[in-house]
């Protein structure tokens, strides 16, 4: 079974953080873990033009946020209880909100951070950046995304966990993690390997790959790869259904899920930053914009829970 001790739930009280509350909670109860409640009150005062000058009364305004915060936290406690396990709520002042997340995740040895994510998508995303997928990039942690439109489902009620796999050393860390619940809750276990799509520009004359999109013989390697890969990890005897499929792996994956009727995806990430992160992108952020399921990412740098 998985160590978890502590669990951080950030919260914005927006309707997209409360979301995520319910799963926040169901995790802490189940694993008898502390549960704490965190608040970031961003108001922007190292800008270099002093937000003094235009917000003289700062301590007051600050005093005001943080009595509604607190008020806010308590009324969440009281709603969905806090029985097994303890309670604890924070307010910081920060200038960023991820910086304040994942500076309360190292100083409090966050084991998972719960939290909501909006699945904003195209310019909308590139404007507002997203506080989530920092947090899933650079946290110490796992981190559980649960979108706006996920329905509530505790690790108790886990029916089918889906399992992207790239044959990577990240890919089996989240395999292991997902042999642990599968067999701690007795969920369904589908494995899925996507064959990337060759995408041609339009002025190129029509191609068709030998054997179609993808040969008998790939699919095949593919399957007896996954099946050795399950048996070969470490953790509980585990069966699954091991599928692979042509196409673009975010939307593929996404899509898959959704038709498995997933109560969660188990994916690694590289915890790529910088120039890497700007041209490689992330499987594992794209995923989180489009999956209509909460999301496990586990951490191929930092704390493992097992």
């Amino acid at each position: 079974m998985l160590r978890i001790n502590r669990v951080l739930y950030p919260t914005d009280f927006s309707k997209c953080a409360s979301h995520a509350l319910p799963q926040a909670f169901n995790m802490a109860k189940e694993y008898r873990a502390e549960l704490h409640l965190l608040h970031a009150l961003v108001l922007y005062e190292g800008d270099p033009g002093n937000a003094a000058h235009r917000l003289p009364d700062m301590e007051e305004l600050y005093g005001v946020l943080e009595e509604n915060a607190e008020i806010q936290m308590r009324s969440a406690v009281e709603e969905h209880g806090g029985e097994g396990f303890s309670v604890r709520s924070a307010q910081v002042r920060s200038v960023s909100a991820p910086g304040a997340i994942l500076d309360y995740a190292n100083e409090n040895d966050i084991d998972l951070v719960v939290m909501g994510t909006h699945g904003r998508r195209g310019l909308r995303r590139l404007l507002l950046g997203s506080v989530a997928e920092e947090v899933v990039r650079l946290a110490p942690c796992p981190v559980l995304t649960v979108p706006e439109r996920a329905d509530t489902v505790s690790t108790k009620t886990l029916k089918r966990i889906v399992v992207p796999v790239d044959f990577s050393e990240y890919a089996s860390l989240a395999l292991t993690y997902a042999k642990e619940l599968s067999a701690v809750h007795a969920a369904e276990m589908h494995l899925l390997h996507i064959v990337d799509e060759i995408v041609y520009p339009d002025f190129y004359p029509p191609v068709t790959p030998s054997g179609g999109s993808m040969s008998d013989e790939l699919r095949d390697q593919s399957l007896e790869r996954m099946q050795s890969l399950l048996s070969e990890l470490p953790g509980p005897e585990s069966q699954a259904q091991i599928h692979v499929r042509a196409g673009r792996a975010a939307p593929a994956i996404a899509e898959f899920a959704e038709e498995q009727g997933a109560d969660l995806i188990i994916i690694a990430s590289h915890g790529l930053t910088g120039l890497s992160h700007i041209l490689l992108g992330s499987v594992t952020e794209q995923l989180i914009r489009r999956a209509s399921c909460p999301v496990f990412t586990v951490k191929a740098f930092g704390k493992k829970l097992f």
